[in-house]
């Protein structure tokens, strides 16, 4: 299967490839590709009316297992710049890149950011992988948001004055939403500040905010719990005093209030954490996604 898809993956290079010149010149923005959905949102926010953005997967996509298309091809064999996130999440964009026969340069948004380990991983005594969630802590976005400011310069001096401008823009609004997450954080008692969720994406935001993002223990966030798995979390919650669980692998909302009414425990609704919603949803910009979080955060812990 593998095989089949790198060679339509090279079959769409060849084809694609004599237009990428083409499409570079005859538009008069910057084909600029990124890997995610919030990477594609940090980019129209710096590159403004001087970029055309592409995004390999989009709203709701889940970029961890994303598996690339002869289409993915050929955005890439048209691009001037592409941004991914780097720290590991992107295990198929090599792949992708040397099948498409890309030549735009490419820039890891993540470069200086202090990487964390996957605390999943570590509790459970699995290896342990880098945590590329970065982008949930603000602070990092800042250094992304410099990065993607220096590589659109580096591939279109002329821009400068834009890129520099825009950043400064979209700088001073994540400004504004680190002073709103922490202000929420700190409304919600230190004692409180705990939560089971089956998204093992939040590391960088605990570390920052100064809350506990706290993984079933024993349970598999991949599929379904079964009522011993249920067991175990109501177990843990009252072990662990938890004043809230997150936990959307449960389709079965008989099981939630089970969770709620054994433990008295606030049950939270829908996180977005790798990816951001479609336009017009709760999450459809990074800021909009943070604000949303926070808000889910906030309901659950202090009601």
């Amino acid at each position: 299967m593998i095989a089949r898809r790198s060679f339509l993956l090279a079959g769409a290079a060849a084809l694609f490839a004599t237009q990428a010149t083409a499409a570079n010149t005859q538009q008069g923005k910057i084909k600029a590709v990124t890997s995610f959905s919030i990477l594609g949102d940090l980019l129209r926010n710096v590159g403004g009316d001087r970029v055309e953005v592409e995004t390999l997967v989009g709203p709701n996509g889940d970029v961890h297992v994303y598996s690339p298309t002869p289409g993915d091809a050929r955005k890439l064999a048209a691009a001037k710049v592409v941004f991914v996130n780097g720290l590991g999440l992107e295990g198929w964009m090599t792949r992708l890149v040397a099948a498409s026969n890309a030549k735009a340069p490419m820039f890891v948004v993540s470069k200086g950011i202090a990487p964390r380990q996957m605390e999943e991983q570590e509790k459970s005594g699995r290896p342990t992988a880098i945590d590329p969630h970065a982008w949930q802590s603000v602070a990092d976005v800042k250094i992304y948001v410099a990065n993607i400011r220096d590589g659109l310069i580096a591939v279109d001096p002329a821009g400068k004055a834009a890129y520099d401008a825009n950043a400064q823009t979209y700088l001073a609004k994540l400004d504004k939403l680190e002073n709103v997450v922490r202000a929420a954080i700190a409304n919600i008692p230190a004692g409180r500040r705990k939560i089971i969720t089956t998204h093992d994406a939040f590391g960088y935001f605990g570390a920052a905010y100064g809350m506990a993002f706290i993984a079933p223990e024993g349970v598999s966030t991949e599929a379904e719990p079964s009522a011993k798995d249920i067991a175990k979390i109501i177990t843990q919650i009252r072990k662990q005093k938890i004043p809230a669980v997150f936990l959307e692998s449960i389709s079965d909302p008989r099981l939630m209030d089970q969770i709620a009414r054994e433990t008295g425990a606030a049950v939270g609704g829908t996180l977005y954490s790798d990816a951001l919603s479609e336009p017009g949803g709760p999450a459809a910009t990074y800021i909009d996604m943070m604000r949303y979080n926070i808000r889910q955060f906030t309901k659950a812990l202090i009601g």
